[in-house]
């Protein structure tokens, strides 16, 4: 059925869930897993009289970030050796988080998505948006809901 399943994680808690259903329908199903953590785009910003933020102090979060996104997906790489199921790992800097995943299951030839939905509530979900709604919405491939 599924040979490349991407999971992708945002370190919470449900989405940590999400990887341990998603690394057991792996391996039952002889798949590999590839793991994905969208990091956040930082933009120079500008405060009080038009400064931007330091570069140095940009270049210090972009690292804080990819070292937050390298845990997250260690936990993957874990439970996917601890179940014997190949895994990959990804981190890309998009432009949103949905168009990340979407992206990361083309360029790693997924043929599914096993992802967390976070359960926001009705109003958070029209004032923010869903990052699951919009990948199930845009995706080519199957998307696995997880609650």
């Amino acid at each position: 059925m599924f040979k490349n399943i991407l999971i992708p994680t945002d370190g919470s808690v449900v989405s940590r869930k999400a990887i341990k259903a998603g690394i057991r329908l792996a391996k039952s199903l002889g798949a590999k897993v590839t793991g994905y953590y969208a990091m956040p785009l930082l933009q120079p910003a500008a405060f009080g009289d038009g400064d931007l933020i330091d570069k140095k102090v940009l270049t210090t979060l972009h690292r804080l970030a990819r070292t937050t996104g390298e845990t997250y997906l260690d936990e993957i790489a874990q439970a996917a050796l601890a179940a014997g199921v190949d895994y990959v790992g990804l981190i890309s800097k998009p432009a949103t988080t949905h168009e990340g995943i979407i992206d990361a299951a083309r360029k790693r030839r997924c043929d599914a998505i096993f992802m967390a939905s976070r359960g926001r509530s009705e109003i958070k979900k029209l004032l923010l948006g869903s990052v699951t709604q919009k990948v199930l919405s845009y995706s080519r491939v199957p998307v696995i809901v997880f609650r």
